[in-house]
């Protein structure tokens, strides 16, 4: 049987290369940070979800060393069954504290955290009312739940109050949104979903993986860019990604919620507890949040610098709010040689295309950090410059 699927998996596969749509990883020999090494070449990385610079931060190092030091390496077990360390409990309430919520649950990644919100909490009377460009993992999750399903055009009020209007019948309703939409870098407009949600008595879900660390003033996510902190009864985020870049992930809300996911999300159940030294790294982040604004301060004002220069040097940049610059490319082949000629250039960026985006809507994803300097910013736009005009992107 394996020598049939192996022929139709090897037609598939060279499908997916003629159409231009086939994904090769690149290797990276050095730790993350905004200059890495890349088959023995120095590259500035502009594709990292390092939007702090915290994933080669020594505090952190030396912190996940000593939490190894005084806990161990690994867990060995799920929670339910040989507990948990003191650290896993004192980062889920500086997340907690972080968020102005009421409780937390860890997971090993956000994926798992989407992936184990829904079906715990809502049956077939229920409503989860989606957001046309939420994550997979979001999209993921609500598949495994019987709740009915309704989907808005992306950050459409209009769509979203339609969309409520039908779920009236259900039970219990969910709107559930990213906090920024990852292709596309846009804040979702959280205070009107939340408007929405007041006036058809619906509950609301926020998944900051993006925007957790850098939107609101001190990085603490949509729910301070718009004044609700506390108020949103289910966040889920990432460490993952500016909360130092390594593994992790949490839902973070209601006390009941999370006391109800605890005796039944199943990849809390049925998945190892993050390991010490990795919770140990968290707890410090995390108090170091609290200390200085410093690297978000200076994460928005190297974003607003690249996204100014990029838009006067002639190119197609979605609006955005967030740490992500999308230069729109719309052709997929067009995107893979781009992003080709930039690590030739020393640019380390990545094309997206279909199916991580949609057909058509090919990109560079940009994505700025506060490791990055001036001088990064402006040999990344010189480098784009460059190869926009050999490319034929921008006269």
């Amino acid at each position: 049987m394996y020598t049939k699927f192996q022929n139709y998996l090897k037609q598939e596969l060279a499908q997916i290369e003629a159409d231009g749509l086939y994904k090769n990883e690149r290797i990276i020999e050095s730790p993350q940070g905004a200059e890495i090494l890349v088959k023995g070449k120095k590259c500035l990385n502009f594709c990292a979800n390092n939007y702090l610079g915290l994933a080669d931060n020594p505090k952190l190092i030396e912190a996940a060393k000593k939490g190894m030091d005084a806990r161990g390496f690994g867990m060995a077990s799920v929670r339910f069954i040989c507990g948990c360390q003191d650290l896993h409990k004192k980062l889920e309430a500086k997340i907690s504290e972080f968020f102005g919520t009421e409780d937390t649950i860890l997971y090993a990644a956000c994926f798992d955290a989407n992936g184990g919100v829904f079906e715990p909490l809502l049956g077939a009377e229920d409503a989860i009312i989606s957001d046309a460009l939420n994550h997979a993992s979001i999209i993921d999750g609500v598949r495994l739940c019987k709740a009915q399903r309704f989907r808005y055009a992306n950050a459409d009020m209009a769509d979203l109050e339609k969309q409520l209007q039908d779920a009236q019948k259900c039970r219990f309703r969910l709107i559930v949104t990213d906090g920024v939409f990852s292709m596309d870098g846009n804040v979702c407009p959280l205070d009107k979903i939340y408007e929405l949600a007041q006036k058809y008595d619906a509950m609301v879900m926020v998944d900051e993986s993006h925007s957790a660390g850098v939107v609101g003033t001190t990085g603490r996510g949509v729910t301070e860019r718009f004044n609700l902190r506390g108020k949103i009864e289910i966040l889920t985020g990432t460490l993952g990604k500016a909360f130092g870049g390594a593994m992790g992930g949490f839902t973070t809300g209601k006390k009941e919620i999370i006391d109800m996911l605890r005796q039944r999300s199943r990849p809390y159940l049925f998945s190892n507890s993050m390991a010490p030294g990795l919770v140990a790294a968290g707890i410090r982040m995390f108090e170091m949040m609290t200390e200085t604004n410093e690297l978000q301060d200076k994460l928005h004002s190297n974003t607003d610098y690249f996204i100014k220069q990029m838009l006067a040097a002639g190119f197609d940049c979605k609006p955005s709010e967030s740490a992500i610059c999308a230069v729109m490319l719309y052709d997929a082949p067009l995107s893979q040689r781009f992003a080709a000629r930039m690590q030739d250039e020393g640019i380390f960026v990545t094309g997206f295309y279909y199916p991580v985006v949609p057909k058509g809507q090919a990109r560079i994803r940009v994505q700025i950090s506060a490791a990055h300097e001036k001088e990064h910013l402006d040999r990344c736009i010189e480098a784009f410059v460059k190869i926009g005009k050999e490319l034929g992107v921008i006269k």
